[in-house]
Order: C-alpha cells, then structure tokens, then sequence
C-alpha cells in the first residue's frame, strides 16, 4: 500500500516555506539560549585561563 500522494492543493511555495523555517529558527534560537551567568567554577576557571594568557603574552 503507497503513502499518501500529495497534490499540488497541499503543497506550500517557497516563500511560505521560508517563513515556516524562519519562525521554527527564531523559536529554537530562544529557547536554546544560553543560561546569562555561568556557574561560579566555570567563571573562575576562565578568569584563570584570561590571566595565563595575559602572563604569556
């Protein structure tokens, strides 16, 4: 048995498409954000790696 055929009343353009891909895009894009204060041990462990490559510099 073949899955079902679409005809051409079902099928969308190109542009509405874009659209469909923009908002699935943007909605992803917010909550994927990322957390705006690292973890303390994360922040000190970037300060450190900061300070090396100052003293190395």
């Amino acid at each position: 048995m073949a899955g079902p055929i679409a005809n051409d009343s079902e099928q969308i353009d190109r542009r509405t498409s874009r659209s469909i891909c923009n908002a699935v895009g943007e909605r992803l894009q917010q909550s994927l954000r990322p957390e705006p204060q690292l973890p303390t041990h994360l922040e000190q462990l970037l300060n450190e790696l900061k300070k090396r490559d100052r003293d190395s510099h």
